[in-house]
């Protein structure tokens, strides 16, 4: 990857969590007014679509980005190593979103989550109706069935380029390598199409559950979700600076 390709996509990326910082704020401001009876349900709507659509856009435009080069998205050095360590086919799991609901709610007493949110639950989380409950149990069993979709042919790419097409190629070069095979680079091009084509679906999913996940709640719900949720996800971000530093990473 090129080092303006390297710049570009750090860029991009550290552009998205400055966005998530701003919106942040933006709730955080919107769940006091709330608070105080200051805020429409009209208004936390507006937010929370507001956010929705960054989302998408966030995932369109990394699609176009990735189809030019695929493979630091799956290990991306922009990130630290803890978000590295913690990804699933370049992000989060739609289901982590799914176990957040769970832990504000308190239905996770023993979740991972507990002691971060034991100063973050605020709102109305606690406060699911049994048939809001009901359709996040659904949902929770759709999209763990369509992570595991996802994880199955993810690992089939894998396996295919490695032990079909680069292992003949390989073979074939015997002794003298060649790291500039006309071979290797066709395979490889194709292979990062399909998984670029993998990590589309993967955003797809994101974005999907998100929405259902700000469907089932209602505004203020939402919104205290919606912010637990990047307050984690900024968190996570610092934890793993801290890391990096403390162990000498780059």
């Amino acid at each position: 990857m090129a080092t303006s390709d390297q710049k570009k996509e750090a860029c991009f990326y550290q552009e998205w969590m400055t966005l998530q910082e701003q919106e942040l704020s933006e709730l955080n401001q919107v769940i006091a007014l709330n608070a105080n009876g200051c805020a429409t349900s009209a208004e936390l709507s507006k937010l929370i679509e507001k956010i929705m659509n960054n989302f998408q856009d966030y995932i369109q435009k990394r699609s176009l980005m990735a189809r030019a080069y695929v493979s630091p998205y799956f290990a991306p050095t922009w990130c630290t190593s803890l978000e590295r360590s913690v990804l699933w086919i370049g992000g989060c799991r739609p289901s982590s979103y799914i176990r957040l609901i769970y832990a504000l709610c308190g239905l996770e007493i023993e979740s991972q989550f507990a002691e971060f949110l034991r100063g973050a639950r605020i709102g109305n989380l606690g406060d699911l109706s049994a048939r809001q409950i009901s359709m996040v149990d659904h949902l929770q069993g759709n999209t763990i069935s369509e992570e595991r979709k996802l994880s199955t042919r993810l690992a089939g790419l894998q396996e295919d380029v490695l032990d079909h097409p680069l292992a003949a190629i390989a073979v074939k070069s015997g002794s003298q390598f060649n790291g500039s095979s006309g071979n290797v680079d066709e395979v490889l091009d194709k292979h990062g199409l399909a998984m670029a084509g993998i990590l589309e679906e993967a955003d797809r999913l994101r974005l999907n559950t998100l929405r259902e996940l700000v469907r089932i709640l209602d505004p203020p719900q939402a919104v205290n979700f919606l912010a637990a949720g990047k307050k984690l996800r900024l968190c996570v971000q610092d934890w793993g600076k801290k890391r990096d530093l403390d162990h000498g990473s780059n």
